[in-house]
């Protein structure tokens, strides 16, 4: 989002940039979940699940649908697609996904690196996304005192 609103007030603004970084913040409990846990006992047990036996002939991505609840992510589901996309619109109250590429017998160092690094790229996102609201608030605000 880019430019601004006239229907946006700094409050509102201000919302959103606490529930890009809610999310952010969930996601980054997650993620050092990944590095510190094992797999088996962590939240993301079933995408690493569908990544590794899923049969690659048959389907190509696995997609963890994430929702930040109270500030914990939580895994809503897991979809395998033959080809395509999700988007997160289509599972509801999901805040984010991470989609990974079907890796039959993929390790478990492999799955926490490629793992992690898309948690590591949502997580920027959600920041850039808290910095933009902020910034977009602070100039109204500017301008209203003006």
């Amino acid at each position: 989002m880019t430019g601004t609103d006239s229907s946006e007030s700094p409050a509102a603004l201000r919302e959103d940039a606490a529930r890009y970084d809610e999310i952010a913040d969930g996601l980054e409990d997650l993620l050092a979940e990944l590095r510190d846990e094992e797999i088996k006992d962590s939240r993301l047990e079933g995408l690493f699940d569908e990544v590794s036996s899923s049969d690659p002939n048959i389907w190509n991505t696995v997609s963890a649908f994430i929702d930040v609840e109270d500030g914990e992510a939580v895994i809503t589901d897991e979809s395998k697609l033959a080809r395509g996309s999700w988007a997160p619109e289509i599972i509801e109250g999901c805040d984010t996904l991470i989609t990974l590429d079907i890796e039959y017998g993929m390790m478990p160092d492999e799955f926490k690196y490629t793992a992690g690094k898309k948690l590591t790229q949502r997580i920027e996102e959600f920041r850039e996304q808290a910095a933009d609201a902020r910034a977009r608030a602070d100039d109204l605000e500017r301008r209203a005192d003006e």
